[in-house]
């Protein structure tokens, strides 16, 4: 401190370095670093991902599917952090099992040969789950896997780990207009929404039974509002009685107007 031929660096200055906004190479270096980790990472356990059991949710993150299958079954300890059921795969339903080419020990693009990962923007086609570059994919405009001859549409071209925000809004509208549909990220239909308005017909249906119940219960008291029957307890027998009586009503009410017809 001092006598050093140095400097001590004023509060101004230190602030100021601090505050320094990162600049665009820095912050391009920091994104492709966290794209790098996540193309070789399972999002959910932090494993090395396995190219031979890939699979992806409808926010085009990768998981090794034996982590995802792990994380849906019952445990019976404490919750995780990070869960299946918290990046939002409710079943196997939610994930599309990946198909990658390999070169040697590279990910590649079928059609272009480019190498898969965080230098290229990459897709893959629901249902059938095969990976392309995403420029390939734009050239050959095809509407059946060039892999696989299966249909899909545009909006079944899934971005892989996505960064732009157009990416990220139109997964969210196709995940918005599936569920709309009560279709799940596979196109298969989401049985949680089924045990949802199979419950809710059980809702009603105790509802409907109640209200029959209560009507039954109604009409009997109406059909024994007779006073000739409104000591009789028991319900069977004071039905009963009053058809009975009801019979016999219509009867004399017959030869009433007999009589006097007669006259």
């Amino acid at each position: 401190m001092g006598n050093d031929g140095g400097s001590i660096p004023k509060r101004r200055e230190l602030v100021k370095n601090a505050a320094r906004a990162p600049t665009v190479s820095e912050l391009k270096a920091t994104v492709l670093e966290s794209q790098g980790h996540a193309w070789a990472h399972c999002a959910l356990s932090g494993d090395r991902l396995d190219p031979d059991a890939l699979v992806s949710d409808w926010k085009g993150r990768l998981y090794n599917y034996e982590s995802v299958l792990k994380g849906l079954m019952p445990a019976d300890g404490p919750a995780l952090d990070v869960s299946p059921a918290s990046l939002g795969i409710k079943s196997l339903r939610d994930i599309v099992r990946l198909k990658v080419s390999k070169e040697e020990k590279r990910w590649v693009c079928p059609l272009s040969m480019k190498e898969l990962g965080p230098a290229t923007k990459s897709v893959y086609l629901v249902p059938c789950g095969h990976v392309f570059a995403e420029v390939a994919m734009t050239e050959v405009q095809e509407e059946t896997c060039p892999e696989c001859n299966e249909a899909f549409t545009a909006e079944n071209i899934i971005a892989i780990l996505p960064t732009n925000e157009k990416d990220i809004q139109r997964l969210e509208e196709r995940m918005e207009s599936l569920r709309n549909r009560g279709l799940t990220h596979t196109l298969k239909k989401d049985k949680s929404e089924k045990k949802k308005k199979r419950k809710g017909d059980e809702l009603e249906g105790s509802r409907e039974d109640n209200t029959n119940g209560n009507k039954s219960k109604q009409e009997k008291k109406t059909k024994t509002s007779d006073s000739r029957v409104a000591g009789i307890n028991n319900e069977f027998a004071a039905s009963l009685t009053a058809k009975v009586l009801a019979e016999q009503d219509e009867r004399n009410k017959r030869r009433k107007l007999q009589a006097e017809a007669a006259r």
